[in-house]
Formats: C-alpha cells, sequence, structure tokens
C-alpha cells in the first residue's frame, strides 16, 4: 500500500487535522521531548515504551534525499551511514521519522559501547568498527507531502508501521496499552533504563511536554564539563572531571566524577579540555577542589548516578560518555514533574 492510500483510509475527522508539507521543502522540526516523572499510576488512555539509552535521531526522506539529523540539527549520517542508507531504501519516499540510535552490549543498549560510533565521522571506518547499531523508530512526523503532527500518537504509530520497511538496523517501536508501577517493574528487571509513558490522544508538540513522561529505574541525566583535577598515581590525563548545570543563569556546581574511564578516553577527553582551558572557574558556586583546572563550559557529559545529596551533589557518579547533541546552554537539573 503505498503512502496516499494509507492517508486516504484516515476516517475524514483525522484527515482534517493533516497540514500540508510539500516534498522539496527543507521540512525541518524539533523533536518533541518527555518530562522526568515520579508518577506510577495512570488512567486508560495512556501507552508506554521502552526508555531506550542512545541520541535521538531525525530520519528525513525527501524523495532522492536523506538525511539523519540529531536533535539539534547536526547532520548523523558519517557517523551511522547504515542507518541513513535504510532509510534512503524505503519504497515509501516522503517522509520524517523520529527514533533513538543505540549500540547493545550483552543484550541491553549501552551507551558507552555507542560513544565508540559517535566519536568516528568517517563513514567507510564507521561501519568497521564492530560495534553496530540500531535506530528504534517510534514516531512518524511527515509522510507524502503532509504534516501529521496534529493527529493522535496512536494513529502516527499505526502509519509508521504500515509505511515503513523494518529489518537490518531499522526497528519499530513496540508499545504497551498500560503504564504503570508494573510494567515499570518489569522494565527494570529487564536491565532497561525505564520507560516514556505517552498519552495515547497526544499530539507532536516540538518542546518538552508533560503528554510524555520519563520513568526512570536509575538516575543519569547530562552535565557541564566546567573543569578537572590532576591525574595521580598511574592516572593519564586527569584526575577527575568537575560538573556543573545551569539554574535560573548560573552554572552551579553539582560535584566531580572520575570513574567510567578507559585510558584512551583519559586521553581524548584531556586534549579536549586542554584545548578549552580558562584562568577562573566558570562555577557560581565556590569549588574546594584542590589542584583544579578551569575550561570553557563547552563539553557535555552523560553521568549516571545513584541519588542527589541534600546539598545539590552528585552520589556515585559515573561517566557514560561525551554528548555533541546537546548544548550547554540547555543542561539543567531534571526534576520530576509533579502529579
Amino acid at each position: 500500500m503505498g503512502e496516499t492510500s494509507l492517508l486516504d483510509t484516515l476516517p475524514p475527522d483525522r484527515r482534517e487535522l493533516l497540514a500540508e508539507a510539500p516534498a522539496g521543502e527543507d521540512y525541518a522540526v524539533r523533536p518533541m521531548l518527555a518530562v522526568l516523572s515520579d508518577r506510577r499510576e495512570f488512567p486508560a488512555g495512556w501507552v508506554s515504551e521502552r526508555k531506550l539509552d542512545g541520541i535521538r535521531a531525525l530520519g528525513v526522506r525527501d524523495h532522492d534525499r536523506t538525511r539523519l539529523l540529531s536533535r539539534n540539527g547536526l547532520d548523523l549520517h558519517r557517523s551511522y551511514p547504515e542507518i541513513t542508507e535504510a532509510l534512503g531504501r524505503q519504497r515509501c519516499r516522503d517522509f520524517t521519522v523520529d527514533g533513538e540510535i543505540v549500540a547493545f552490549a550483552h543484550g541491553r543498549t549501552d551507551f558507552s559501547r555507542l560513544q565508540q560510533r559517535m566519536q568516528i565521522t568517517d563513514p567507510e571506518q564507521a561501519q568497521a568498527s564492530g560495534v553496530a547499531v540500531t535506530c528504534y523508530l517510534f514516531d512518524l512526523l511527515r509522510l507524502d507531502g503532509r504534516d501529521l503532527t496534529r493527529l493522535p500518537l496512536r494513529t502516527r504509530k499505526s502509519l509508521l508501521r504500515r509505511a515503513l520497511d523494518f529489518g537490518g538496523p531499522l526497528r519499530f517501536t513496540p508499545h504497551r496499552n498500560h503504564a504503570g508501577p508494573h510494567e515499570l517493574d518489569e522494565a527494570c528487571a529487564r536491565g532497561w533504563e525505564g520507560l516514556i509513558a505517552k498519552r495515547a490522544d497526544s499530539r507532536y508538540e516540538p518542546r518538552r511536554s508533560s503528554d510524555w513522561l520519563k520513568l526512570k529505574c536509575s538516575q543519569g541525566q547530562e552535565f557541564v564539563i566546567g573543569g578537572f583535577t590532576e591525574p595521580s598515581g598511574s592516572r593519564v590525563g586527569f584526575g577527575a572531571l568537575l560538573l556543573g548545570h545551569h539554574e535560573e543563569g548560573r552554572l552551579r556546581y553539582a560535584g566531580k566524577v572520575g570513574t567510567g574511564f578507559d585510558r584512551s578516553t583519559l586521553h581524548r577527553l584531556h586534549r579536549l579540555l586542554d584545548a578549552r582551558r580558562c584562568d577562573r572557574p566558570p562555577f557560581d558556586d565556590p569549588v574546594r577542589v584542590p589542584r583544579a583546572h578551569w575550561v570553557r563550559p563547552e563539553l557535555v557529559a552523560q553521568i549516571g548516578f545513584t541519588e542527589w545529596t541534600r546539598d545539590g551533589m552528585l552520589r556515585h557518579p559515573r561517566f557514560l560518555g561525551l554528548r555533541d547533541d546537546k548544548g550547554p546552554e540547555e543542561v539543567v537539573r531534571e526534576r520530576p514533574a509533579p502529579g
């Protein structure tokens, strides 16, 4: 079934929600983002999807042109050419899809393993790296010259399943028609990052929305790197990274992380840090760390941790990797939404 006939199968009240998004135009949209939540009880009308530990990606096919873009519009093709090529081989030739690129280790998504591909910007080297990647698609924003973002989520997912052929590095993200403590407990027991709970009738909005909620099994988020300490013993490069997040225009200090680095990462990060050295601390809080060196707050790190302390520090942090799909000015402390 072609794209046009798929849209023709929609009932009249759904077709009225479609808007023009003609092929040939540079159709761009910012991805819809979920809000962190402690909520565990959901009424009927919510669905749940697996929370994946990877990087967000938008795939845009405009007939003979295919692009793979990060959440902030960076070109991802050179790092993940097999995903771009799989989108370009689709029988459907005019679409925009939303998804998450992941790498697996021991049956679980592993951001540290994905980091190995994120560092490579030569397509041939990327495919020869030995790190296989998969793109889980969970939303369809445009199809056959029509904008679908006003359609309910459940309708968009149904169209996505039928519009594209899944296989190779492309996977459809399944969902359950329930969201609640049982589903989250089951996800955590399987070693997942958590769940994304979504209103089944929600529109796709290019902003952070409480219609999509992140339910995490463990803590983790992005932090800005504002400095580092000297290495000790046999350690090379640096000892620990000094981390912060923005709050009302200030960069607040959140502690240091000294675990999660292999030797090559220590060397690579040290080169990046050296290129950003500055004389004054970028943090608005006093940082009483001996032998500290300051850097311009331009690098963003993904950090896992067990909890926040009462004074706003990270407990048991571990480095997972650098992110280039999120600007440092966007990094704030994630707080669960009320309710």
